[in-house]
């Protein structure tokens, strides 16, 4: 199992507990983290799971794709440590990874 803690943009933090495989986005659709909705199902084709990545964890992501790319030059809020959820893979490597929900996710 990996943990995974969601900050919200008013400082809740929420750790839960996912498997290696899914998806951050479907790990915190599946615990009802509020402000990640997934509405896409996780094709990019939505920014319903914009979060940004903690400085301690950004080099230690892959690198976004160009959709993902793409698609976060529409996203209001963007900085360079924004991720499309659905896009980070979890595995044991990212055990402990943080994650903030951006203020228009709320």
């Amino acid at each position: 199992m990996v943990k995974i803690t969601y900050i919200s943009h008013a400082g809740e933090a929420r750790l839960v507990e996912a498997a290696s495989g899914q998806s951050a986005m479907e790990a915190a659709v599946h615990h009802n983290i509020a402000g990640i909705d997934g509405d896409c199902g996780g094709v990019i084709a939505c920014g319903t799971c914009h979060v940004h990545v903690d400085g301690t964890w950004t080099d230690r992501l892959a690198p976004p794709g160009e959709k993902e790319r793409d698609m976060l030059a529409y996203i209001d809020n963007a900085r360079p440590n924004s991720r499309l959820c659905c896009q980070i893979v979890l595995g044991e490597e990212l055990d402990g990874l943080v994650l903030h929900l951006p203020i228009a996710q709320h």
